[in-house]
């Protein structure tokens, strides 16, 4: 038993070591950028690329994230219907309210019902941002910066120093030669390994003209889709019979 207790303590130590050298090989320092005018004329030109003027316009969209969360979205009163399993809550997103349901059933009580609220807020700042996060590099408490990397002349570093659930998340956009982004490398507190590259790819054109990415493959191993997308300038437009808000 005693060498065996020895034999585990070596894997153990074995991997860990493994996986230390494994972070400090893959893991990257946050660049330093320059900020300024460039930085956001390259901003506006990569939003141009996917059509923002289309993404304003557009009063509804709906989509399903990983297969386990369900949005349907008013862009202009800026209301979701967010649902996972058997939950569902119909949020005013200005003022992170709403009403909570399980299993079809209104919830009354005030401690189930705030705690599926802020799941549901969670659920919204984290897949919304896989859905749009091009067209969030102007959002207040952002700041655009110019960096030079191997993998782009000119790349774009958007840092979220406020708003969501994680303020101090960093993504530096990989342009192509037009300036539409074909990836990122994410600085965030939920991923300890500094700088993973992430695709943005099968791009699909919604209601008007604006460009989505469907398809997120994370350090070339995991691949964030979003599926069942539909967008138009009313509820009908997204296969609904009846209005979902009400």
């Amino acid at each position: 038993m005693k060498k065996l207790g020895i034999g585990c303590l070596s894997l153990l130590g074995i991997v860990l070591i493994i996986g230390i050298i494994g972070f400090i090989v893959a893991n990257k320092p946050l660049p330093d950028g320059t900020e300024g005018p460039e930085a956001d004329a390259l901003a506006r030109q990569m939003m141009a690329n996917l059509n923002k003027p289309a993404w304003d316009s557009l009063n509804y969209v709906s989509w399903t994230f990983a297969d386990r969360q369900h949005y349907i979205w008013d862009k202009q009163a800026n209301d979701a219907v967010i649902s996972w399993g058997d939950n569902k809550v119909v949020m005013d997103l200005d003022e992170v309210t709403g009403t909570a349901y399980t299993s079809g059933n209104v919830v009354n009580d005030d401690a189930q019902k705030q705690q599926l609220i802020s799941a549901a807020w969670g659920h919204w700042c984290n897949d919304s941002f896989w859905f749009y996060a091009p067209f969030k590099v102007f959002d207040k408490g952002t700041k655009r910066s110019i960096v030079e990397t191997d993998e782009a002349d000119k790349a774009l570093l958007i840092s979220y120093e406020g708003g969501g659930v994680t303020p101090g998340d960093s993504y530096l956009w990989l342009l192509d030669d037009t300036g539409k982004p074909e990836a990122y490398r994410m600085w965030t507190k939920i991923i300890p390994i500094g700088g993973v590259h992430t695709e943005w790819s099968d791009w699909t054109t919604l209601e008007g003209g604006a460009m989505i990415a469907q398809n997120h493959l994370i350090g070339g191993a995991m691949n964030v889709a979003l599926t069942n997308i539909k967008s138009g300038q009313s509820i009908s437009d997204l296969g609904l019979d009846s209005n979902p808000f009400q």
